[in-house]
């Protein structure tokens, strides 16, 4: 980490190494956000959307190899390499280096290097942090306005002794004298590098300009380096939504929820419950930075200012919060666009036009089976523009942590519910979540459960196992009375005939309720091999079009199942590796005891 004296010299040596053109210090003033998207607009890399339809939104897109994440390209350069772990890819440290800076020279020739000093967190919180990105795109720029705290607040800070992340990122595109520049400026694939270096606190990320490839306060800085951060410093760095459920007596809690991509994170921060008298607010929809104060609870803040969904499938059925949020001032990447320049997706409320233009700006050919919107189609917009949003989002001191949600897309095994014996039980069933691969993605691994540990699997800065221990040790050394239960939920079951069991979207609600109830003590659970699990006449079930055998299903342990699940477990957990703490292969061997005694 640095501060302000090694801030100027740091640019002007970047200067040095990308030679743009210009450079521009991001203010992060209301007027230069608009001139921003002027330019890009008059550029052709952005067309602004029907004012009457879409006020003050702007719609991208993206070359054809830049549309999403690239986790093979993704590298954790720790000193160890043993630090990295199995699921990280390592490179070493001083060859990256000197393989990016190869790529870095002469970078940004042609073109604006902007500074930005943004903030993950509300400005007064403890465990908010300071970046610094450096990039040559102006996308990058408008979207990290949104996502983040960026401008001369932040700079005063730093001025002021704070210290801050230092974060490089070019599209690796150097103009040419002259030369036009294209929509969508990015390398090839195989010099695509999103680099993180943990033990020095630093981001490098060249090639792509794809949303946590070049955001890089999102994944990179919030995730990867702040986990190593947060293990270092005491506190915790997760990808998990923070939610606020109100009862019908104006009691209300914080719930945490971790879960993979596509098992509705989102929809479920921005829940309209199906029970009268109950309402869901959101704090944050896909971090959360969580730590222990000195009454030994744990509080969570979420380090984001805006939300940065996937915009295909999100519909007024699935989600009419997160589309009415995005009715105005939101930036549309990778979406398809209707004559009269409003946007559209599959899975959207409206009919699908008779004319489009699809994602890659061509005529969309309706006889040909493929999206007219990319799957990785995606919204940005800032919190601010949630009608749901808590009041207590930007509180510095966080908000209490009732409970915490793990969870995945399982058909089978797994019931609709079931809660933590304790802490250390609770982290051993965070420890085994995951999906089962379906048909739709690789044909011979039908029915296999990829791993996804608290949902981190991509971005653990450091070993997967020490990542383990440290969920332990967060709970240690405390009264248990003290900490929240953890919740494995499962919104996905399917009967006999591969159809969804539980309605899912809403009547989360009713799940949402039934741990409200447990941490109040007014619920009741059987007690079973795997944890709680509800009572069927402590779930409110009224007016809810599920037969009865279809909840019992939902609420049943099958020991056979188990005991499968268990095995699959431990060979999981042998990929692990010695770091695989020894608290979660006794929990392991404690479920395997009692679904043997049942």
């Amino acid at each position: 980490m640095q501060g302000f004296s090694d801030l100027s010299v740091w640019v002007e040596q970047v200067k040095t190494l990308c030679q743009p053109d210009r450079i521009h210090w991001v203010s992060g003033s209301k007027i230069e956000e608009k001139s921003f998207y002027d330019q890009l607009v008059s550029e052709q890399k952005a067309i602004q959307l029907n004012p009457l339809l879409r006020p003050n939104s702007y719609a991208f897109f993206s070359d054809a190899s830049d549309v999403a994440r690239v986790e093979k390209r993704t590298f954790i350069a720790s000193n160890n390499e043993s630090d990295a772990g199995p699921t990280n890819n390592w490179y070493e440290p001083k060859k990256l280096k000197e393989k990016m800076t190869s790529l870095y020279q002469g970078s940004m020739r042609g073109r604006t290097m902007y500074v930005m000093p943004y903030m993950m967190g509300p400005v007064e919180a403890p465990i908010s942090k300071i970046g610094i990105e450096i990039t040559d795109s102006l996308y990058v720029v408008v979207n990290m306005l949104k996502m983040t705290r960026v401008g001369d607040q932040v700079l005063k800070k730093i001025k002021h002794g704070a210290t801050f992340i230092p974060g490089l990122h070019s599209v690796g595109a150097p103009l040419k004298e002259n030369e036009n520049d294209v929509s969508w400026p990015c390398a090839q694939m195989e010099n695509k590098y999103i680099a993180h270096f943990p033990d020095e606190r630093l981001i490098w990320s060249y090639g792509s300009g794809y949303g946590g490839n070049a955001l890089l306060g999102k994944k990179c800085l919030a995730l990867r380096i702040a986990s190593k951060m947060a293990k270092d410093e005491g506190w915790m760095a997760e990808h998990m939504l923070i939610l606020k459920i109100t009862n019908p007596k104006g009691v209300y809690k914080y719930i945490l929820g971790a879960f993979p991509s596509a098992c509705g994170k989102t929809n479920l921060s921005m829940l309209i419950p199906t029970i009268p008298g109950w309402k869901v607010e959101t704090i944050g929809d896909d971090i959360a930075w969580i730590w222990r104060k000195t009454d030994g609870k744990l509080y969570a803040i979420n380090p984001e200012k805006g939300f940065f969904g996937v915009a295909k499938g999100t519909s007024y059925h699935s989600n009419p919060n997160a589309m009415k949020a995005i009715e105005k001032n939101t930036i549309f990447t990778n979406v398809a666009l209707t004559d009269d320049l409003d946007i559209w997706w599959e899975g959207i409320d409206k009919e699908k036009p008779e004319h489009l233009t699809d994602w890659q700006q061509n005529d969309y050919d309706q006889s040909k089976d493929y999206p007219a919107a990319h799957p990785n189609s995606r919204f940005t917009v800032e919190a601010t523009e949630s009608s749901v949003l808590a009041k207590e989002w930007e509180d510095p001191n966080g908000v209490l942590v009732s409970a915490i949600l793990v969870g995945g897309r399982r058909p089978s095994t797994i019931p609709l519910v079931h809660e933590s014996l304790n802490w250390n039980h609770g982290v051993f069933m965070g420890s085994m979540m995951g999906s089962e691969i379906t048909a739709a993605t690789i044909s011979d691994q039908i029915g296999i459960v990829r791993r996804d540990p608290f949902a981190m699997l991509p971005f653990i800065g450091y070993h997967v196992g020490d990542y383990l221990k440290h969920w332990i040790d967060m709970g240690s050394n405390v009264d248990e009375s003290l900490l929240p239960k953890i919740y494995y939920v499962n919104w996905f079951r399917k009967d006999e005939n591969g159809q969804f069991m539980w309605p899912g979207f809403g009547e989360n609600s009713r799940v949402l309720k039934w741990i409200f109830e447990r941490i109040e003590h007014q619920a009741s659970a059987k007690l079973t091999p795997i944890g709680y699990v509800p009572d069927i006449d402590s779930l409110d079930l009224t007016n809810l079009d599920v037969s009865k055998e279809d909840i019992e299903a939902l609420t049943y342990i099958d020991k056979n199942e188990w005991l499968e699940e268990a095995k699959s477990i431990r060979s999981y957990y042998e990929t692990i590796g010695s770091k695989l703490p020894e608290l979660l292969l006794s929990e392991l061997n404690q479920l395997e005891e009692r679904l043997l005694k049942s």
